[in-house]
């Protein structure tokens, strides 16, 4: 079973304040003879529903001493993810979970609104501390 990212408990209760029930966590995928945890031993997803909407949150803690590094580990991981849960739950969106302060030092900057601006990840950003989600970037 994969270990728990050091901020995934906050994501989790942030995303049951802001009404979501968690129905898997972590939510487990299986693409042939392969299984998948999402981060491959190291961190957790959750999947959630809310009005019927289904999502799958991807928890990054991004603090290794480059940050570069972190955001192409994430980002591989979910495209990987991302075009699993095409196939096997169409109808469950991705998301990328990071702390608030993740987004202002990393996609504020000229690379993070590049992937954002092109709509290559979906992201959410919670304060682990208040344990809140703080933005939905779609």
């Amino acid at each position: 079973m994969p270990a728990k990212d050091m901020f995934h408990d906050s994501a989790k209760t942030a995303l049951v304040k802001d009404g979501w029930t968690i129905t898997h966590d972590p939510l487990s995928l299986r693409m042939g003879k392969k299984d998948f945890f999402v981060d491959l031993g190291a961190e957790k997803l959750l999947a959630a529903e809310k009005d019927n909407q289904k999502i799958a949150v991807e928890i990054k803690s991004f603090v290794s001493q480059s940050e570069i590094r972190d955001l192409e580990n994430a980002l591989g991981q979910y495209i990987l993810y991302h075009n699993i849960l095409s196939v096997l739950e169409p109808d469950r969106v991705l998301y990328l979970a990071v702390r608030e302060s993740v987004f202002v030092d990393l996609f504020e900057e000229a690379i993070g609104k590049l992937l954002l601006d092109r709509q290559v990840l979906k992201l959410l950003t919670f304060d682990p501390e208040l344990e809140v989600l703080k933005r939905w970037i779609n």
